[in-house]
């Protein structure tokens, strides 16, 4: 199974940016679509808020659009989620994944992001 290793999260005030970065290990990253799912406080359900083809087609939720740039490089086994003009309302838990999931990828510890006012 393909681990997934995310970090780059924090505590940042609003307006400001992060780059998150999640490792995969395994050679068939480079074949999947993946994404960057996000479990807001509370809530039981984990949102795809981005998501890349393995030839670089983007995809994002009305909620990012504009502010978050996700991006992929398939010799490093990675991708990013480049977030901008950050909100508190995107105050959640970070996690990469294939997308849709698949089966040989496990879920990661993801990666917390904070935002305050």
């Amino acid at each position: 199974q393909v681990q997934l290793m995310e970090s780059g999260g924090g505590l940042v005030q609003a307006g400001g940016s992060l780059r998150l970065s999640c490792a995969a290990s395994g050679s068939i990253f480079s074949i999947y679509a993946m994404g960057w799912y996000r479990q807001a406080p509370g809530k039981q359900q984990r949102e795809l808020v981005a998501a890349i083809t393995s030839g670089g087609r983007t995809n994002y939720a009305d909620s990012v659009l504009g502010r978050f740039t996700i991006s992929r490089d398939n010799a490093k086994n990675t991708v990013y989620l480049q977030m901008n003009s950050l909100k508190p309302a995107d105050t959640a838990v970070y996690y990469c994944n294939a997308a849709p999931r698949v089966r040989e990828f496990g879920w990661g510890q993801g990666t917390q992001v904070t935002v305050s006012s």
